[in-house]
């Protein structure tokens, strides 16, 4: 666990409100104008209301956008523009469990996905949307109603960033709670998954038991996964024998760190983390990392701006496309 993590602890717990306007001012001071259009989003996509219909220009419009009834009543081709939709809601799925705690760079996973989940409310908020969250606790799954206002969302990352350590006594699996995410939570808007992915059980597949539940609710909402990282996850040094504890369960184990050992684990973690990109990508969530030993904001300014890209490089190609 990180060293410093009892002391900003203490901070947070006596003081959160100036530790949450901290983290607001850091967001909207080095976010604001980067990820706002009509309407923000980290993965940029059309609005859901219709505009006034428009003659249609060739190579320059969506034909997916073309406005049929118009087309046929005045005999020249027309497009119906589309505005934002806003008064969304926005809901996350937060891990909050014990292995969350770990950290042994900047700041512990919990606090970058406080982080992660604060960028997402406070600048969603800023146009009415609600945003909720399902906690994935030690101790089961907790709902938070969605709500407008920053206060709502104060309350929510209080919650998270206060909240003891719990060992997983009646944790959910990550399948199950994006299951209980999607079955719960209909109405389409933007979907946030905050972990760091590091349980996966298999189907007989051989791919995580999460894939299927996530591409079912990625068919009907915007998904955005988030994927917290400490480096420590990603390879170990060679220090010889040591005590490890699994923060889930509390057990401990003495491991030799070796060598042999070690470069096996780095392989493990690569390829572990090749199979969580691939299982986001086949379930067509958009996937962002966090390192807990990189600038959180900078990430995800780059992660948008890139999306952002994409899209338009995807949008342009079917302008350019014909009936």
């Amino acid at each position: 666990m990180h060293t410093s993590r009892t002391s900003r602890g203490a901070l947070a717990r006596l003081a959160p409100e100036r530790t949450l306007r901290r983290l607001e001012l850091a967001v909207t001071r080095r976010l604001d104008g980067l990820l706002h259009g009509e309407h923000v989003g980290l993965l940029p996509g059309p609005g859901t209301e219709l505009a006034e219909a428009r003659l249609y220009q060739p190579g320059e419009d969506d034909v997916r956008h073309m406005d049929w009834a118009v087309t046929a009543r005045t005999t020249a081709p027309h497009v119906r523009d589309l505005i934002a939709d806003h008064e969304l809601e926005t809901w996350a799925l937060v891990d909050v469990t014990a292995s969350m705690d770990y950290g042994t760079a900047a700041l512990p996973k919990r606090d970058l996905a406080v982080a992660a989940l604060a960028a997402v409310g406070f600048l969603t908020s800023r146009l009415g949307d609600r945003t909720g969250a399902y906690l994935m606790r030690g101790d089961g799954l907790r709902r938070w109603p969605a709500r407008t206002g920053k206060a709502a969302i104060y309350a929510l990352l209080a919650d998270i960033l206060t909240a003891p350590p719990q060992q997983a006594s009646g944790r959910p699996s990550l399948a199950e709670g994006i299951a209980a995410l999607a079955r719960s939570q209909t109405r389409r808007g933007l979907r946030v998954i905050i972990t760091d992915f590091l349980d996966q059980p298999a189907d007989p597949q051989g791919r995580p038991d999460w894939e299927r539940p996530l591409r079912r609710l990625a068919a009907r909402h915007q998904v955005l996964a988030v994927e917290i990282i400490d480096p420590r996850e990603l390879s170990l040094p060679e220090v010889g024998m040591v005590n490890v504890a699994d923060p889930e369960t509390g057990a401990t184990y003495e491991v030799s760190l070796n060598r042999k050992v070690t470069d096996a684990y780095a392989r493990a973690a690569a390829a572990h983390r090749r199979a969580v990109a691939a299982a986001l990508r086949r379930a067509g969530a958009g996937h962002l990392q966090l390192r807990t030993d990189r600038d959180w904001i900078t990430d995800i300014a780059r992660f948008a701006l890139r999306q952002r890209r994409v899209a338009g490089r995807g949008h342009r190609t079917l302008r350019g496309a014909r009936p």
